[in-house]
């Protein structure tokens, strides 16, 4: 019981001092350090802009609020997505799976990969004698991966719990949960990093209401690059006036997000809503609440369902300011809407995801599978 207190008290101290210590030294940290790990993953969550931390209650839990694992239907649940941005440039790869521990425990493990795979490297493109040759051409990937380690339990961190547990979305109690994340990110030959980080979150549910808040990076996430650069690769940079980059660690500072969601049950058809605020530690965003150093970025969505078989969905997100040519000023938001279809364990969710700025509005085609084993 002690060693359960110490670390919760551990992990939330540091938090705090992490940011601490990085708020005044925010004009040299990264604002956008491992940005692949906020996409978000299952056309569900993407359907709802987002908007999870309260309410997510299957696999996909073990990235949104590790707390969520608790209910999960069934004993393992498997999950897989796969999307494509930028006309197929960029893939976008999640897998994931989970059980259930024991009556207040879950588990799972989740991996994602984002990357542009096939660029060509024209570095030796131009031979000793100055000649052009386009067989000198070749290919590399620039692709993030992220093995995400959860682990949720039932009740307090520092008291045993008397609850019993049965998975249902409508238990009721506290939960929490932590996740260890070990990060990978490589260009080609040229570069490479390692990453660690941990993320933490917990859930109240009461009376159809669900109140969650996930704490990423709750320590800062270090990534540390190396760079191997030959000769060859060098003189292009010195020629090029580039300056050669050098080994170093990359900081991703902690976020915050709040959220809330009320379920309501009408005869045969259910709806869920969730708003969610991301309050972000790394100074100044363009963000509907934007100061030195948080930023909050509201969110929104919604879920109708119909006899827990076909689900419609929306939100809207990523509210912005926008400046406009007469000078005004103008806010912005960005829709998402999704479906699903559940027949008997399998679940096939389908998003039509905003990725895009403001202006250029880039449209996503996002598809995830999921499937409850349940015991005999």
């Amino acid at each position: 019981m002690k060693i359960r207190l110490y670390l919760f008290l551990i992990l939330f101290v540091s938090s705090f001092e992490a940011l601490s210590q990085n708020t005044a030294e925010s004009d040299l940290t990264p604002k956008y350090s491992n940005e692949f790990l906020t996409i978000g993953v299952g056309a569900r969550s993407l359907g709802m802009s987002l908007s999870q931390v309260a309410s997510v209650s299957d696999i996909t839990a073990g990235y949104w609020n590790p707390a969520g694992l608790l209910n999960m239907k069934g004993d393992i649940q498997a999950a897989a997505m796969h999307s494509e941005y930028f006309a197929g440039i960029a893939k976008y790869d999640y897998a994931a799976i989970g059980k259930q521990l024991d009556s207040v425990s879950a588990a799972s493990i989740s991996f994602i990969r984002f990357g542009v795979d096939d660029i060509p490297n024209t570095t030796d493109l131009i031979d000793a004698g100055g000649n052009i040759d386009y067989n000198r051409i070749t290919t590399f990937s620039a692709a993030d991966y992220a093995f995400i380690f959860s682990y949720a339990h039932r009740g307090l961190p520092f008291l045993k719990s008397t609850n019993n547990f049965s998975a249902s979305n409508d238990q009721e109690g506290f939960q929490w949960g932590a996740s260890a994340k070990i990060i990978y990110r490589q260009i080609g030959d040229f570069a490479n990093a390692w990453g660690f980080g941990l993320d933490a979150g917990a859930q109240y549910h009461k009376n159809g209401w669900h109140f969650g808040i996930s704490a990423r990076d709750v320590t800062s996430t270090f990534n540390a690059w190396s760079f191997s650069l030959d000769e060859r690769t060098k003189e292009v940079f010195e020629q090029t006036n580039n300056d050669l980059p050098e080994n170093g660690l990359e900081l991703t500072l902690p976020r915050f997000i709040l959220g809330a969601a009320k379920s309501f049950q009408f005869n045969k058809v259910s709806l869920l809503t969730e708003i969610n605020a991301t309050a972000t530690t790394d100074g100044r965003r363009n963000t509907l609440i934007s100061s030195q150093p948080f930023s909050i970025d509201p969110s929104m969505g919604f879920e109708v369902g119909y006899l827990n078989t076909v689900f419609f969905r929306g939100g809207i997100g990523n509210i912005q300011r926008v400046t406009n040519f007469d000078n005004s000023e103008s806010i912005v938001i960005q829709p998402n809407i999704g479906v699903g279809l559940r027949i008997r364990q399998f679940f096939i969710d389908y998003a039509l995801s905003d990725i895009g700025n403001v202006s250029d509005v880039l449209y996503s085609n996002v598809f995830s599978l999921r499937y409850e084993f349940l015991k005999k």
